[in-house]
Protein backbone atom coordinates (compact mmCIF):
# COMPACT_ATOMS: atom_id res chain seq x y z
CA UNK A 1 0.00 0.00 0.00
CA UNK A 2 1.70 3.12 -1.23
CA UNK A 3 5.20 1.68 -1.47
CA UNK A 4 5.38 1.65 -5.27
CA UNK A 5 4.92 -2.07 -5.89
CA UNK A 6 2.93 -1.72 -9.10
CA UNK A 7 5.07 0.96 -10.73
CA UNK A 8 8.38 -0.57 -9.65
CA UNK A 9 7.14 -4.01 -10.69
CA UNK A 10 6.39 -2.82 -14.21
CA UNK A 11 9.85 -1.28 -14.61
CA UNK A 12 11.65 -4.29 -13.16
CA UNK A 13 9.71 -6.80 -15.26
CA UNK A 14 10.65 -4.91 -18.43
CA UNK A 15 14.33 -4.80 -17.44
CA UNK A 16 14.37 -8.52 -16.62
CA UNK A 17 12.17 -9.71 -19.48
CA UNK A 18 9.47 -11.07 -17.18
CA UNK A 19 5.70 -10.84 -17.50
CA UNK A 20 4.23 -8.34 -15.04
CA UNK A 21 1.08 -9.25 -13.15
CA UNK A 22 -0.56 -6.99 -10.60
CA UNK A 23 -2.76 -9.09 -8.32
CA UNK A 24 -5.27 -6.27 -7.78
CA UNK A 25 -5.68 -5.72 -11.53
CA UNK A 26 -5.98 -9.45 -12.21
CA UNK A 27 -8.63 -9.86 -9.49
CA UNK A 28 -10.60 -6.93 -10.91
CA UNK A 29 -10.44 -8.54 -14.37
CA UNK A 30 -11.55 -11.94 -13.04
CA UNK A 31 -14.43 -10.66 -10.94
CA UNK A 32 -15.57 -7.64 -12.93
CA UNK A 33 -15.50 -5.68 -9.66
CA UNK A 34 -13.13 -3.03 -8.38
CA UNK A 35 -11.10 -3.78 -5.26
CA UNK A 36 -13.19 -1.15 -3.51
CA UNK A 37 -16.40 -2.96 -4.52
CA UNK A 38 -15.03 -6.32 -3.34
CA UNK A 39 -14.14 -4.84 0.06
CA UNK A 40 -17.50 -3.06 0.35
CA UNK A 41 -19.71 -5.95 -0.79
CA UNK A 42 -17.78 -8.99 0.48
CA UNK A 43 -15.15 -7.75 2.97
CA UNK A 44 -11.40 -8.00 3.28
CA UNK A 45 -11.45 -11.73 3.99
CA UNK A 46 -13.05 -12.50 0.60
CA UNK A 47 -10.54 -10.22 -1.12
CA UNK A 48 -7.65 -12.07 0.57
CA UNK A 49 -9.14 -15.40 -0.60
CA UNK A 50 -9.27 -14.13 -4.19
CA UNK A 51 -5.74 -12.77 -3.91
CA UNK A 52 -4.43 -16.03 -2.47
CA UNK A 53 -6.11 -18.04 -5.21
CA UNK A 54 -4.64 -15.83 -7.93
CA UNK A 55 -1.11 -15.88 -6.54
CA UNK A 56 -1.09 -19.64 -5.93
CA UNK A 57 -2.95 -20.85 -9.03
CA UNK A 58 -4.00 -18.01 -11.32
CA UNK A 59 -1.02 -17.62 -13.64
CA UNK A 60 1.85 -19.36 -15.37
CA UNK A 61 4.29 -20.72 -12.81
CA UNK A 62 7.46 -19.24 -14.32
CA UNK A 63 8.64 -16.02 -15.90
CA UNK A 64 6.43 -13.67 -13.90
CA UNK A 65 6.91 -10.74 -11.60
CA UNK A 66 3.83 -10.46 -9.43
CA UNK A 67 2.89 -7.39 -7.44
CA UNK A 68 0.87 -8.63 -4.46
CA UNK A 69 -1.18 -6.70 -1.98
CA UNK A 70 0.58 -5.91 1.26
CA UNK A 71 -1.78 -8.03 3.36
CA UNK A 72 -1.28 -11.22 1.37
CA UNK A 73 1.64 -12.54 3.39
CA UNK A 74 -0.25 -12.29 6.69
CA UNK A 75 -2.31 -15.45 6.13
CA UNK A 76 -0.77 -18.48 7.80
CA UNK A 77 1.66 -20.23 5.44
CA UNK A 78 1.25 -17.72 2.60
CA UNK A 79 4.74 -16.22 2.81
CA UNK A 80 6.18 -19.71 2.69
CA UNK A 81 4.10 -20.52 -0.40
CA UNK A 82 5.30 -17.33 -2.05
CA UNK A 83 8.92 -18.20 -1.29
CA UNK A 84 8.45 -21.66 -2.82
CA UNK A 85 7.45 -19.96 -6.08
CA UNK A 86 10.32 -17.45 -6.17
CA UNK A 87 11.97 -14.49 -4.52
CA UNK A 88 9.87 -12.34 -2.23
CA UNK A 89 10.90 -8.69 -2.15
CA UNK A 90 9.09 -6.37 0.22
CA UNK A 91 8.99 -2.69 -0.62
CA UNK A 92 8.78 -0.73 2.62
CA UNK A 93 7.89 2.87 3.41
CA UNK A 94 7.27 4.80 6.60
CA UNK A 95 3.66 5.48 7.61
CA UNK A 96 4.12 9.16 6.77
CA UNK A 97 5.43 8.36 3.29
CA UNK A 98 2.58 5.94 2.66
CA UNK A 99 0.03 8.53 3.76
CA UNK A 100 1.51 11.22 1.52
CA UNK A 101 1.43 8.82 -1.45
CA UNK A 102 -2.09 7.51 -0.87
CA UNK A 103 -4.15 10.30 0.67
CA UNK A 104 -5.48 11.54 -2.67
CA UNK A 105 -6.43 8.01 -3.81
CA UNK A 106 -10.06 7.23 -3.02
CA UNK A 107 -9.56 3.57 -4.05
CA UNK A 108 -7.84 2.57 -0.80
CA UNK A 109 -10.54 0.74 1.18
CA UNK A 110 -8.33 0.14 4.21
CA UNK A 111 -7.73 3.89 4.57
CA UNK A 112 -11.37 5.00 4.59
CA UNK A 113 -11.17 5.76 8.30
CA UNK A 114 -11.12 8.86 10.51
CA UNK A 115 -7.36 8.69 11.11
CA UNK A 116 -5.56 7.20 8.08
CA UNK A 117 -2.08 7.70 9.59
CA UNK A 118 -3.03 5.78 12.74
CA UNK A 119 -4.54 3.04 10.55
CA UNK A 120 -1.36 2.81 8.45
CA UNK A 121 0.71 2.57 11.64
CA UNK A 122 -1.59 -0.18 12.95
CA UNK A 123 -1.45 -2.12 9.68
CA UNK A 124 2.35 -1.89 9.45
CA UNK A 125 2.77 -2.96 13.08
CA UNK A 126 0.54 -5.97 12.40
CA UNK A 127 2.43 -6.94 9.23
CA UNK A 128 6.01 -5.94 10.05
CA UNK A 129 7.21 -9.33 11.33
CA UNK A 130 6.00 -11.05 8.16
CA UNK A 131 7.46 -8.33 5.92
CA UNK A 132 10.86 -8.74 7.58
CA UNK A 133 10.78 -12.45 6.69
CA UNK A 134 10.85 -11.63 2.95
CA UNK A 135 13.99 -12.51 1.00
CA UNK A 136 14.76 -8.78 0.77
CA UNK A 137 13.23 -5.66 2.30
CA UNK A 138 13.86 -2.39 0.46
CA UNK A 139 12.91 1.01 1.80
CA UNK A 140 11.31 3.27 -0.77
CA UNK A 141 11.52 6.32 1.50
CA UNK A 142 13.53 9.12 -0.12
CA UNK A 143 14.20 7.01 -3.23
CA UNK A 144 12.91 7.51 -6.73
CA UNK A 145 11.01 4.76 -8.49
CA UNK A 146 14.03 4.27 -10.76
CA UNK A 147 16.38 3.89 -7.77
CA UNK A 148 14.12 1.29 -6.17
CA UNK A 149 13.75 -0.59 -9.47
CA UNK A 150 17.55 -0.64 -9.86
CA UNK A 151 17.96 -2.12 -6.37
CA UNK A 152 15.36 -4.80 -7.11
CA UNK A 153 17.06 -5.72 -10.40
CA UNK A 154 20.45 -5.90 -8.67
CA UNK A 155 19.10 -8.15 -5.91
CA UNK A 156 17.24 -10.40 -8.35
CA UNK A 157 20.27 -10.71 -10.62
CA UNK A 158 22.57 -11.56 -7.70
CA UNK A 159 20.17 -14.24 -6.46
CA UNK A 160 19.54 -15.88 -9.83
CA UNK A 161 23.01 -15.84 -11.39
Amino acid sequence: MGTGKSVVGQIVSEKLGLSFLDSDHEIEEQTGLSINEIFTEFGEEKFRELEHSFVVEGHESEGNLISCGGGLCIAQGMLEQLKEKGLVICLWASPETILSRTQADSNRPLLKVDSPLAEIERILAQREKRYLAADKVLSTDNRSIEQVAKLVVEFYSAQTS
